[in-house]
């Protein structure tokens, strides 16, 4: 079955949130793949629209489902909270934030530096 590729957010089922929402229910890892199958295309024509290239939306997209399935931060959406499409978009503008601040820190060097050499120096 393909995905739907509408930009548009899809009406919550709030019965598919709140499964996800409990690890220890058999159908929860059935639900996460539900809600990320249907988000997956709204959340990348998002990301698109923040003016990321085509291969970039789709890994960060990736990136940021594969997060919600470590880190189970679905347990925060409740309908008393709000929109759910609200919660994910919300979610999305912190996930591209800490992206962006993880992509400015110094990437570690392959090897140490090593010392300039002198050529009139004497050995100590």
């Amino acid at each position: 079955m393909n995905p739907p590729r509408s930009p548009a957010f899809p009406a919550t089922r709030w019965s598919i949130v709140a499964a996800s929402q409990r690890p220890d229910d058999p159908r929860a890892s059935t639900a996460l793949a539900d809600l990320c199958r249907d988000y997956w295309f709204p959340v990348y024509a998002h990301i698109r629209s923040q003016g990321r290239s085509q291969q970039d939306a789709e890994d960060l997209t990736q990136s940021f489902f594969q997060r919600i399935l470590e880190k189970h931060p679905l347990t925060h959406a409740t309908p008393e909270r709000g929109r759910f499409r609200n919660f994910l978009l919300a979610s999305v503008k912190h996930f591209l934030i800490n992206q962006h601040e993880h992509a400015k820190w110094p990437k570690p060097s392959a090897s140490p530096p090593q010392p300039t050499s002198r050529t009139n120096s004497t050995p100590c």
